[in-house]
């Protein structure tokens, strides 16, 4: 509502404040450099001549500023290239996929034929390994040995069946066993299974895995791929 005072003047006064809005205006808080060059250029010019700013604070203000913002666009260059990296790994690590890789594990799952593979290593030469897949039930489902066993790798293979022809679900634990030339344990003694790549993991913050029966491991991890 508004009031007539009967003078045009008050009127008009109060008109503008009864409708009239005030709008504050936020104020940019962030110093840019075209800002600190246009500050450091009014305190030169502004400062007093008998007693103008030591050159060796100006030179300290520039080099601190010139820091800062070197700061800023080495993360914003860092971030691109992380973002490029992360890309360029998910992209890598996809060509896994369907394919099969050998990594250290205790234990064995079948591959996509419904077999178990993998190796055993052992640390000095040895007469005889003897290699068993053992059921989750402690059953032995399948049993190797090696002869003159050359310190390294020794490969394993098992097409999954039992006696009955049935597939073994799996997974199944790796148990090696061997001596030496002086008859005692060899201790040491390491195995490895083959497990196929399903699918691949690369969370928004943590590296990328390589999916697997088995669990999920790192590329790096990767001792042999098929």
């Amino acid at each position: 509502m508004t009031i007539s005072t009967g003078n045009s003047y008050l009127d008009t006064l109060n008109g503008a404040s009864a409708t009239g809005t005030k709008v504050a205006k936020k104020g940019n808080d962030t110093l840019d450099q075209t800002s600190f060059l246009k500050l450091l250029t009014t305190q030169m010019t502004t400062q007093d001549p008998f007693n103008p700013v030591d050159n060796t604070q100006m030179v300290a203000q520039m080099a601190q500023f010139s820091s800062v913002a070197g700061i800023a666009e080495m993360n914003q260059s860092l971030k691109s290239i992380s973002d490029d990296l992360t890309s360029s790994r998910v992209g890598g690590a996809a060509s896994w996929i369907g394919k099969s890789a050998l990594f250290q594990s205790k234990t064995a799952a079948p591959l996509s034929d419904g077999s178990f593979a993998g190796t055993v290593t052992v640390p000095e030469d040895a007469p005889r390994v003897d290699i068993s897949l053992v059921d989750a039930s402690g059953k032995v489902v399948y049993s190797g040995s090696a002869s003159d066993v050359k310190a390294g790798d020794v490969p394993f293979y098992w097409d999954g069946k039992d006696q009955d022809g049935n597939a073994v679900p799996g997974p199944v634990s790796i148990r090696a066993y061997a001596k030496n030339a002086e008859a005692k344990t060899i201790d040491g003694i390491t195995t490895a299974s083959w497990a196929s790549v399903t699918s691949v993991s690369s969370p928004a913050s943590g590296s990328t895995k390589l999916v697997t029966a088995l669990g999920n491991f790192d590329p790096a991890d990767a001792l042999q791929l098929s």
